[in-house]
């Protein structure tokens, strides 16, 4: 069963652009915006990643944390981050185990071949590490200032 609102963040392990595992409670105290997305250096993709690192500084005066998550490699992340200047800190899931339990590893069909893959979903989290907002299957225009809202109004 999926994450849901009103659950903790839980203790899943991802590992961060050097390859190091990292637990996710660990962003516990602050409020983090995670959000998930099929992979790197794809038009979608990296938009919304610029569009993240764009909005950092009004995230980062908020008190929220950001972390962007998919499957990549943690070397093709540093190559991403580069390409485009990211600020935006991005994580791996290799296995998909944290993609699957966030309910974000779903059925896709691209002309008319079923397929699965990673639904570009978002979830914030309040400082005390409890789910708050869920948004799934987004769309890219707009989608950073409605989080950001959201995470403006969590005071």
């Amino acid at each position: 069963m999926a994450i849901a609102e009103g659950d903790t963040i839980p203790a899943v392990e991802l590992l961060d652009g050097d390859g190091t595992a990292f637990r996710l409670d660990r962003f516990l105290g602050a409020p983090l915006v995670l959000y998930f997305y099929p992979k790197d250096d794809t038009a979608g993709c990296t938009r919304e990643a610029q569009e993240f690192s764009a909005a950092r500084p009004a995230f980062d005066a908020a008190g929220a944390q950001l972390l962007g998550v998919s499957k990549d490699s943690p070397a093709r992340h540093r190559k991403f981050t580069a390409k485009y200047d990211l600020t935006v800190p991005l994580a791996t899931d290799p296995d998909g185990a944290v993609i699957e339990a966030f309910g974000a590893w779903v059925e896709k069909t691209l002309y008319g071949k079923k397929y699965m893959g990673i639904d570009r979903s978002t979830f914030l989290f309040d400082a005390g590490g409890q789910l708050v907002r869920v948004w799934r299957k987004v769309k890219v225009p707009g989608h950073v200032d409605q989080v950001l809202a959201a995470v403006k109004e969590l005071g």
